[in-house]
């Protein structure tokens, strides 16, 4: 039996890796934040997943981890050092905050290193480690329960943002793809190394990447701790993104005010300056009591005060709650007073220059508006100036100026929504004031509906602006057939509710023509869309085309209610002349001469119609009184020519 007895011996390696992972599994197993997921392969560089869980529920977030163990001695710092291949490295690196994990079997205790930490060491340390076929990695950090729970934060918070990015541009529109790409904000990594991140996120704060901070706050917050003080960082950069209306997460802004007023008497921080960022988290939070008492404390630190940069923005921001509680006086004050500090603070020659301007003193706004100058770009503050400046100009008549600034603005509108909009408005206030101010703005509407073709609005605009332009004796190259030729294109976008207004203005392009057929097809397109008032126009093209029945309702609706004056009686006389009814013609007449006694061809109709009705003697005294009312006119010369023996 000798031979049959010779059974293979059980390698240590193989003993030690049972126990590494009987370790590692009896942690996660401990541990409320992950679980073991599945083994994985080991000759790949991962030896298991572990899947992080969200309040006890399954996350789908997972982390690859690669076991080791080893029975050596501890190096003199006490960390240990393991050899892996290279090609691990790299398996693990591909997804986020990897793992390596060392059992150290003298001890019995696990070790922790990141994948990421092997990489920055080699490539700080090494530049030919590619080449290499193994690499050492040195485990200094105990792996416990507190570490797994950052490293689930961390990966969740992680996981959450990776997953919104990719809804968000998997649900996006066609149309909102590219806006959604121009956004420009950059990914941040953070690091799980908690120096490394601390380093990370000062430097971010310090180049005023606001939004990007804001984004991976809840990573920051996993690797930092909520409680510590580099927190600071990120609930100041959300408080920044608040007081621009531009923080989607008020709670972290109240979180913010908690951390700060905790470390009031640290003596870490100058006080004034706590509190006057406070009053900025209660500013953005539209506390606007609570933000003036805050400022006004800070304001009564003379040590925070003695800085001029920070008693400048200080005042600014007091008067700027002063302005939003009412006190707007109060406000203007202590804006001049941030310049006495800061002659060229922006912040308050742009207030300053707001309250000049809703007081109608454009020249005083524009002189402010123009000693504004934002050296950062990131929340927009440049082209909201640009913004109210442009409406000073247009208010002041400077509309070349002012189309130059819509230029220089419309450069950022696929990074501000609100510039587009806001032009548009612009332009439709101002635009059809002036000849000089309607042809520039044909150039802006062509390029809005370019970028906006299904705009309703603006496509009216445009056509308006065509319209104003041909009534005010300016060419617009192209006569009726061309520009008929556009609206038809133009319609098709326009909105019912819109329609009759171009429709209308088309028609009085046909009546100058003496296109009455044009002008009747016209004016009943602008009554079918709107009626009213538009009625009036219709019943004096079928009056001009002999459709008198037709016509007579229409401007008799006019006469009776709609637009009772006396254009619209003297149509009602004369499609009532027209169709024989001479007495309801004469007492149409009639009406349109009480409201307006000066009607001289009315006068001269109703003379005419008493005349062919036989009613010769009264017709004759009305042709004396209109002969005597309006002696130059061409009709009283006729009539002293023709028939002396009336006079």
């Amino acid at each position: 039996m000798g031979s049959v007895d010779d059974l293979p011996g059980r390698g240590s390696n193989h003993s030690i890796e049972e126990k590494a992972e009987a370790a590692f599994q009896a942690l996660v197993a401990e541990s409320e934040h992950f679980i073991l997921q599945r083994a994985g392969r080991k000759d790949y560089g991962t030896d298991c997943q572990i899947e992080a869980l969200d309040l006890g529920r399954t996350s789908n977030v997972r982390l690859d981890v690669q076991l080791k163990g080893s029975e050596r001695a501890l190096n003199a710092d006490g960390s240990l050092s393991i050899s892996i291949k290279r090609t691990n490295l790299n398996y693990l690196i591909a997804r986020p905050y990897s793992q390596f994990v060392a059992y150290h079997a003298p001890t019995a205790t696990l070790r922790v290193a990141s994948a990421e930490s092997v990489l920055r060491q080699y490539e700080h340390k090494n530049a030919n480690w590619s080449k290499q076929d193994t690499l050492t990695v040195t485990f200094s950090e105990q792996l416990t329960l507190d570490r797994l729970k950052v490293l689930a934060d961390l990966a969740r918070s992680d996981g959450r943002a990776s997953r919104d990015r990719r809804i968000a541009h998997a649900t996006v529109a066609n149309d909102d793809l590219l806006p959604l790409l121009r956004e420009g904000r950059r990914v941040i990594h953070v690091p799980d190394d908690q120096a490394l991140a601390v380093r990370k996120l000062q430097e971010l704060y310090k180049s005023g990447k606001d939004a990007e901070i804001s984004d991976a706050f809840d990573q920051f917050a996993a690797i930092l701790g909520e409680a510590g003080n580099a927190i600071g960082y990120c609930y100041m950069a959300e408080i920044n993104l608040g007081m621009a209306s531009r923080s989607r997460f008020p709670e972290r802004i109240k979180a913010g005010i908690a951390h700060l007023e905790q470390q009031i008497g640290n003596r870490r921080h100058q006080v004034g300056s706590l509190l006057y960022t406070i009053g900025n988290a209660q500013s953005a939070l539209g506390d606007e009591t609570a933000a003036k008492a805050s400022y006004q404390a800070a304001a009564a630190d003379m040590e925070f005060m003695a800085n001029s940069e920070a008693a400048s923005q200080c005042l600014k921001n007091l008067g700027a709650s002063y302005e939003r509680l009412g006190d707007e006086e109060k406000a203007a004050e202590l804006y001049h007073g941030a310049l006495e500090n800061n002659a060229h603070l922006p912040e308050a020659h742009f207030a300053l220059g707001l309250i000049f301007h809703r007081k109608g003193s454009f020249e005083e706004a524009l002189a402010h508006y123009d000693a504004v100058i934002f050296t950062e770009r990131e929340l927009g503050k440049t082209a909201t100036v640009i913004g109210w400046r442009l409406n000073a100009l247009f208010s002041l008549g400077q509309v070349r100026e002012a189309f130059r600034s819509i230029n220089q603005l419309l450069a950022d509108a696929d990074r501000e929504p609100w510039i587009w909009s806001w032009c548009a408005r612009q332009v439709s206030a101002f635009g059809r004031r002036s000849v000089e101010a309607a042809h520039s703005a044909i150039g802006f509407w062509q390029k809005y509906v370019r970028e906006h073709p299904d705009d309703s609005t603006a496509r009216v605009e445009l056509l308006l602006t065509q319209f104003y332009l041909r009534q005010e004796g300016a060419d617009i190259g192209k006569d009726y057939t061309a520009f008929r030729a556009e609206f038809d294109d133009s319609i098709a976008y326009i909105d019912p509710e819109q329609a009759a207004l171009v429709w209308d203005r088309l028609g009085h392009w046909a009546q100058d023509e003496q296109n009455w057929i044009e002008a009747e097809r016209c004016f009943r397109k602008a009554y079918e869309s709107d009626g009213g008032h538009y009625g009036y126009c219709l019943g004096v093209a079928l009056n001009f085309l002999k459709r008198y029945e037709e016509a007579l309702p229409l401007v008799l609706a006019q006469a009776e209610g709609i637009q009772p004056d006396a254009m619209s009686w003297f149509q009602v006389a004369f499609a009532n002349e027209r169709l024989d009814r001479p007495a309801e013609a004469v007492e149409a007449y009639r009406k349109a001469l009480v409201l307006d006694p000066d009607y001289s061809l009315a006068m001269f109709n109703m003379a005419g119609c008493l005349w062919n009705d036989g009613n010769r003697d009264r017709a004759a005294i009305v042709f004396r009184t209109a002969a005597q009312q309006f002696p130059e006119h061409e009709l009283t010369t006729k009539l002293r020519r023709d028939f002396p023996e009336l006079f």
